[in-house]
């Protein structure tokens, strides 16, 4: 690999900061801060705040950066020229720099990372190293060695080769030692090119010669024909084509006339068929027909006239609404308002993954008219989407949260639907932003209005509308008027298994019971894999991940151990490292043991299984929920993946097997989460006709959370949460920041954590907690400490104590000792 520290690459010189001008310029890089580079004056009125221009950073690494600002104003360094200007528009509106920035500042993160993970990988280009032949050498190879030889003769005869390519010539994969020393003979010399990737796609499209468009000229043509009939009934596939489609492709044209290609060329060599090279859009686009034809139920459309009128009074509001209750209808009609408006709406959803029927759902409605944005486009398709939102010619938007950095240009709301769900948190890499909370500050750049929807609301959100911050307009009877699930506890102390309790005799005879009435079961096991760990019944051994501090889950359908963590694959232990035994317990159960438990037990149902492991291709996902949908599955085993975004009508029964996995979390959001979750999946219940059942497994069933699941009882689960918040200073009476200190070697991040959190002691006293290793105290070899900051409600003193936290990051660092410390800071930790 050839880095800057071991070429010296060769580059025209640069200007010094002698113009008038300056540019203040973000780079996709982790930097502590922003570069100011000279405008020459060439580019004086091509560089706009937005624009991407290509600067060189260190010797000789150009990069694509974007321009923040622009000032007369010198900064107290040598600065270099910019080097080139890559866009004739911004590519940004001044908005999404102020977004950025903002991420940056409240995230603690720099506004190179946040660049990164906004801009589509397109724009974010970086240089490409590239050998240049030098003629002065000549074409005497006969001194070189064998590889040296191999590429100075490809350099003879392309002039130029990229690293790639070196590699490709050489077979391996470690080609710097052979370019080094033709470095060093003088063959070749370095350059550092800036490549744009994006390229739009071409396709060819079939024109009638003009000379024929009059009905006259073509009869005259057709009646003389007299020999290549195959070519006539080719032309005459393409008029049939061009009348009822309006425009033909080649490709089109081909397969629907079931024609050769060379039969095509005989009409385009004389000149009767035109083919004709454009640019297309490579997202298919439905028709732009917007159909929003149902009726609102009274308690729904009582529900719209309140959040509609909360938005005069406030820019936020929270739609609390049962499960079931029609939220997504009244997001259809606030859509279709602002639509109508001319304004931009977004629609947050947790997962774009899971979230196949509301897709549908929508498109139903809105067409073509609304975009669909998130991880499975390739690179040249999320250009073309963002160029297209950019314009304001795509005007709906629905996607997760990446979305947001998108360029509205005249954003009217924001729907943040399910906003409690912790998908919403980006956890690695930085920047480490809410999408809710970041959506609330980009709508205030517009003046939009954000609508936030929950049945089970985060308690931080429901404390804001309590303090009438934001709005809130509650929905509280379900649609259709069908009532809430009744909600069973099973004691699972009494229920007489071996191990633990997996399907109650209860559980079994509501299965029985619910499928032979014709509905469908879904059973709820937040572990996935067979069995979450293996313990030798004669010594006590469990095997653990090499990587990272945690005990490996059995998964059957590979037949090997896996790591949840950093993803490594162990091979099945047959006998035990420890003492030879082949005597291996299974302890706790995943969804691929329920699944097989339920095939063994029902033998005529059909089971399937929705958890990450069972839907990793692109359409897994959709398919299983249209399988579900069609009711071609009786039992449906999953992980929380079931719980969100899913409506099926034939519901009658939710098994939640293991309540005491989700109450055991060491984590001060555990009754909060465990009480969304199963208020979430109980909702899948009974959503049509007739009341949904719900049984959930427990041993803990005089546990508080369980006692409000089985009410519906949020604002009892709220209050009490409160109580314990308020007592220990958590959210919502406080912000709380993660402090987490990584580093190879234990002894190093031990010492370090001890410094850093006597050194913010000193400085914030009792708002440090800490430092301590967290449960899994290494990940991916990586030893692990944290510290946890708790800051009062007041953004003045929050920004102070920010700058604080980084000059004592700054400080460790500074030390040689610490300099290969990570820190990474999660802001608000969810």
């Amino acid at each position: 690999m050839i880095t800057e520290s071991n070429i010296l690459f060769t580059v025209p010189p640069l200007g010094g900061g002698g113009g008038v001008l300056f540019a203040e310029v973000i780079l996709p890089l982790a930097l502590p801060k922003t570069y100011t580079y000279s405008i020459p004056s060439i580019f004086a009125d091509k560089v706009k705040p937005g624009c991407r221009v290509e600067v060189v950073l260190g010797k000789a690494k150009r990069y694509a950066g974007i321009v923040k600002s622009i000032s007369s104003e010198a900064p107290p360094y040598q600065t270099k020229d910019i080097i080139n200007v890559l866009d004739d528009e911004p590519v940004l509106y001044p908005q999404q720099l102020q977004l950025w920035n903002w991420v940056s500042n409240y995230y603690m993160c720099s506004e190179g990372e946040v660049m990164a993970a906004a801009l589509p990988a397109h724009f974010k280009l970086s240089s490409e190293t590239i050998l240049l032949f030098d003629e002065e050498y000549g074409d005497d190879f006969s001194l070189l060695d064998h590889d040296e030889y191999l590429v100075a003769e490809a350099l003879l005869i392309k002039k130029q080769l990229n690293l790639t390519e070196v590699q490709q010539i050489l077979d391996v994969t470690h080609i710097y030692p052979v370019i080094k020393r033709l470095i060093d003979k003088r063959v070749c010399q370095v350059w550092e090119a800036l490549t744009e990737k994006y390229k739009s796609k071409k396709e060819n499209f079939v024109l009638l010669n003009p000379q024929y468009d009059n009905e006259d000229a073509l009869g005259e043509l057709l009646n003389n024909w007299t020999k290549a009939p195959k070519q006539m009934e080719l032309l005459l596939a393409y008029l049939h084509l061009i009348k009822t489609t309006g425009e033909v492709t080649q490709a089109e044209l081909l397969k629907k006339s079931g024609a050769s290609a060379a039969q095509l060329k005989g009409l385009s060599d004389k000149n009767i068929l035109l083919i004709e090279k454009r640019a297309v859009d490579r997202i298919k686009v439905s028709p732009r027909s917007m159909e929003v034809n149902f009726d609102l139920s009274p308690a729904q459309e009582t529900a719209l006239k309140e959040v509609q009128e909360s938005f005069t009074q406030k820019n936020i509001c929270l739609l609390h609404g049962v499960t079931s209750s029609g939220k997504t209808q009244l997001y259809i009609k606030l859509i279709e308002q602002f639509y109508n408006e001319g304004k931009q709406v977004l629609y947050l959803l947790p997962e774009i993954a899971l979230t196949a029927q509301m897709i549908r759902r929508l498109q139903i409605h809105f067409g073509g008219n609304i975009a669909i944005y998130h991880s499975k486009f390739n690179n040249n398709e999320r250009v073309e989407l963002w160029n297209k939102i950019k314009s304001g010619e795509t005007r709906i938007v629905l996607g997760a949260r990446s979305a947001l950095f998108l360029p509205f240009k005249e954003l009217g709301l924001i729907v943040v639907d399910e906003e409690h769900d912790a998908s919403f948190k980006q956890q690695d890499p930085a920047p480490r932003y809410n999408a809710r909370d970041t959506a609330i500050y980009y709508a205030s750049l517009f003046n939009a209005k954000v609508l936030l929807g929950s049945a089970t609301p985060s308690i931080e959100t429901y404390y804001n509308t309590q303090k009438e911050k934001y709005g809130l307009v509650e929905l509280n009877e379900r649609f259709g008027g069908v009532k809430l699930p009744l909600i069973e506890i099973v004691d699972t102390r009494t229920v007489v298994q071996k191990g633990k309790v997996m399907i109650s005799p209860q559980l079994k005879e509501a299965v029985e019971k619910t499928v032979a009435d014709g509905k469908q079961v879904i059973l709820f096991q937040n572990r996935r894999g067979y069995a979450p760990y293996l313990i030798c019944g004669t010594c006590g051994y469990l095997p653990q991940c090499k990587n990272c501090d945690v005990t490996l889950t059995l998964h059957k359908f590979s037949n090997k151990l896996h790591c949840h963590y950093c993803g490594t694959t162990y091979p099945k232990i047959i006998e035990c490292p420890a003492c030879g035994t082949v005597n291996w317990n299974e302890r706790n159960f995943g969804t691929e043991k329920i699944e097989e438990l339920i095939e063994e037990e029902f033998p005529k149902l059909r089971v399937a299984r929705m958890d990450v492991d069972s839907v990793r291709g692109k359409t897994a996902h959709d398919d299983l929920i249209r399988q579900f949908e069609q009711q071609r599955i009786d039992v449906l085993v999953g992980t929380q993946m079931v719980v969100k975004g899913l409506d099926f009508e034939k519901v009658g029964l939710v098994g939640i097997l293991d309540a005491d996995g989700l109450l055991s979390f060491a984590d001060f959001r555990v009754n909060e989460r465990a009480y969304q979750l199963m208020e979430q999946v109980s909702g899948r219940a009974g959503r049509k006709d007739v009341q949904g059942k719900v049984l959930i497994q427990a041993s803990q069933i005089k546990h508080p959370v369980l006692q409000f699941v089985q009410l519906h009882d949020y604002k009892k689960m709220y209050e009490f949460e409160l109580a314990n918040r308020k007592e220990f200073f958590y959210p919502p009476f406080s912000r709380i920041i993660q402090i987490i200190l990584k580093h190879k070697l234990k002894d190093v991040v031990d010492e370090a954590a001890d410094k850093l959190g006597i050194a913010l002691q000193k400085d914030l006293g009792d708002l440090v907690v800490g430092p301590a290793a967290p449960v899994v105290s290494r990940i991916r070899n990586q030893y692990l400490m944290e510290i946890l900051i708790k800051l009062p409600l007041d953004m003045k003193r929050i920004q102070q104590y920010k700058k604080v936290l980084q000059n004592h990051f700054n400080l460790l660092q500074s030390e040689k000792h610490f300099k290969s410390v990570s820190i990474v800071t999660d802001v608000d930790m969810y």
